[in-house]
């Protein structure tokens, strides 16, 4: 019995550092990403260039992702259209892309609620000093509102994604 769970939980602790370490594909270095969608429920980041989907990334959401965003501090993540509106390499979230959340329709919906709509939603990486979780992050939903990717991952969006482009949050 003793044997068995020795191998168990070495398995596991390989299948753990497997899972961390093993390489993903890469966008091809002159690849340019026009536009993006984000299923949540899938919890999947589809990147497109003239197109054709280039890559799809798994991410983490808002600690309560069900529904659209209604208001500031609901931890929901918007659903809609939006653009890619800022990039920034000084984070506290490692980098970021900036979206355009709140969008009119948003900010009409806030209003009727007598609600702020919030803002300051971001694609982005992990938290600076969070240590080296990498791709355990997407065990759970854990922004405020915000789509969460690995450094890495974040590092490969920013470098090829532009200002401007659209981004569609789909439920």
């Amino acid at each position: 019995m003793l044997k068995a769970t020795v191998l168990i939980l070495l398995l596991l602790g390989f299948g753990i550092i497997a899972f961390q370490f093993y390489p993903e594909p890469t966008l091809p270095v002159s690849c340019v990403i026009d536009s993006i969608a984000v299923h949540k429920k899938e919890r999947k980041l589809y990147v497109y260039s003239s197109g054709n989907l280039m890559k799809t990334f798994r991410i983490s959401l808002g600690k309560n992702p069900i529904g659209h965003k209604l208001e500031e501090g609901d931890k929901k993540t918007p659903e809609g259209r939006y653009f890619i509106i800022s990039r920034n390499d000084k984070s506290r979230y490692h980098k970021n892309l900036g979206i355009s959340y709140p969008n009119e329709k948003d900010k009409a919906l806030a209003k009727k609620l007598n609600k702020k709509p919030g803002g300051d939603i971001k694609i982005h990486g992990l938290k600076n000093g969070s240590g080296n979780i990498s791709r355990l992050q997407r065990m759970k939903d854990w922004t405020n509102g915000c789509i969460a990717l690995t450094d890495s991952e974040v590092d490969e969006l920013y470098n090829h994604v532009r200002i401007g482009s659209p981004i569609s949050i789909f439920p």
